[in-house]
């Protein structure tokens, strides 16, 4: 049998991540062993771009989780390059860790630390455990932490772009993990929004961004906030309210705060047993953070302090404010039609 050979010898990313010292290469053989030839029975989940396997390295005598990209496949190409690129060059307790790379086998590989516990999103949603209120919290500090450690305390300003349950990984002791870094920018440091096109999962987009194509920290900050109502209420971002009226999430949570009763809106599978000063934390900051005006959204230190009770809560109005942009979309539309009506 013919060996599998690497074709890369002229190609830019090689190159590009050998300058590196953080990952290592690995052989594409090596990672075909690790993964029994990249089994169905080894697979852990697949993506838009790739599959993602459970391997194990006998070198390094470590479990891992393998993501495969198709070689063919230009926007998982794209996206793999933005992996290797800024995700090596992290390093934070709450964020995944790479461990490698490889090209070859007509595929581009990913090398990362298993994580045992798998992501959040089939913790709240496909497991028969339910996730207990301390865990959750921890989950929200953690991925807080790695965001602080992303938007202000890296050298550069790292916008992740596609924060949701499913890119959040735990540990074997439920230790949040943020991944999959496909989607990331790098921005320096007081740098305002900026076009990008869009990017990202719907229900987890900050609206504004949707409509201009232009991201910011502030629209990471919205997605954290997104996220935060998920892990506190156990429901994804489309929220159905009667049999046919379907709502987003922070519309639903907005409503309880309305009526004064925020603590009802809590995942009912945690049946009452959470520390109730947490869960109207989580919940306050979660509207916060997705605030219809970027504008009015904290900064993700400002939410980390409250969050940690080492500021207080914010106050905002009972009922959902409607965003800016949009009141000013609607402006236009108003002229134009007075315009059109005028001719």
């Amino acid at each position: 049998m013919a060996t599998q050979v690497d074709n890369f010898d002229d190609d830019p990313l090689k190159e590009e991540f050998e300058k590196g010292t953080g990952p290592r290469w690995f052989r594409y053989s090596d990672l075909a062993v690790a993964t029994s030839n990249f089994s169905d029975q080894m697979k852990l989940g697949e993506g838009g771009f790739g599959s993602v396997y459970k391997g194990f390295l006998k070198e390094l005598k470590v479990e891992v989780a393998i993501k495969k990209v198709s070689k063919t496949s230009k926007q998982g190409r794209k996206e793999y390059m933005s992996e290797v690129k800024i995700i090596s060059r992290l390093r934070h307790r709450n964020i995944v860790q790479l461990i490698g790379w490889c090209h070859g086998g007509g595929e581009l590989l990913l090398v990362y630390d298993l994580m045992p516990h798998g992501s959040l999103d089939t913790h709240l949603y496909c497991s028969n455990a339910t996730l207990l209120w301390p865990f959750r919290y921890e989950i929200v500090l953690g991925l807080g932490s790695a965001l602080l450690y992303l938007h202000q305390d890296w050298e550069q300003c790292v916008l992740h772009r596609d924060i949701k349950p499913s890119n959040i990984m735990l540990d074997a002791s439920f230790c949040a993990k943020l991944g999959d870094f496909g989607l990331a920018r790098l921005v320096d440091h007081g740098r305002g929004p900026y076009t990008t096109g869009l990017a990202g999962t719907m229900g987890y987009m900050d609206p504004e961004c949707v409509v201009t194509g232009r991201t910011s920290v502030e629209s990471d900050v919205y997605s954290f906030g997104v996220v935060m109502l998920e892990i506190a209420c156990g429901k994804r971002p489309a929220v159905a309210r009667g049999q046919e009226d379907i709502i987003h999430l922070v519309q639903w949570v907005w409503d309880s705060w309305e009526s004064r009763r925020t603590l009802e809106a809590a995942d009912a599978q945690l049946n009452l047993e959470f520390d109730e000063r947490e869960m109207e934390c989580v919940m306050v900051v979660g509207l916060w953070c997705a605030h219809p005006d970027r504008t009015l959204r904290p900064s993700i230190k400002q939410a980390v302090n409250v969050l940690r009770f080492e500021a207080p809560l914010p106050s905002f109005p009972a009922k959902m404010p409607v965003a800016t942009f949009m009141t000013a979309i609607d402006s236009s539309l108003v002229s134009a039609s007075q315009l059109t009506a005028g001719r």
